[in-house]
């Protein structure tokens, strides 16, 4: 007896529209948190320092990372494919976090040369 096949593919379809569907949801709502999270930055006393926009920026890519490897990840035929996906997107996220970290440090050593050259205001009596 042979079995039927289309349900398992009609509710295998199903899925991935449930997931593309949910993934374009989640990605509208990230997009409108980072909007009003620029701002509220903007509105920060530090909001407009190249630290502060740097560290928005690396948000924003981090998120698309993560985004990008669940749509990679959904469309794996088999665990081999799975297991590669994992290990190439842990690799990438470790040379990129290393990355965001020493340009981060480079943009706070900035951030702090340019503080401790503006004098602080003499107090009046």
């Amino acid at each position: 007896m042979a079995t039927d096949e289309k349900p398992f593919e009609a509710v295998t379809a199903n899925a991935e529209q449930a997931a593309r569907q949910t993934m374009d949801i989640a990605h509208r709502a990230l997009g409108n948190y980072f909007n009003w999270l620029q701002k509220v930055q903007s509105a920060s006393p530090v909001g407009d320092t190249d630290l502060s926009k740097t560290l928005l920026k690396y948000a924003e890519e981090n998120v698309n990372a993560a985004f990008t490897f669940a749509r990679k990840l959904s469309e794996a035929k088999s665990l081999q494919d799975v297991i590669k996906l994992q290990t190439e997107f842990a690799q990438t996220q470790i040379n990129t976090i290393s990355e965001q970290m020493r340009n981060l440090g480079a943009a706070y050593t900035e951030l702090t040369k340019a503080a401790s050259k503006t004098p602080f205001p003499k107090p009046t009596d």
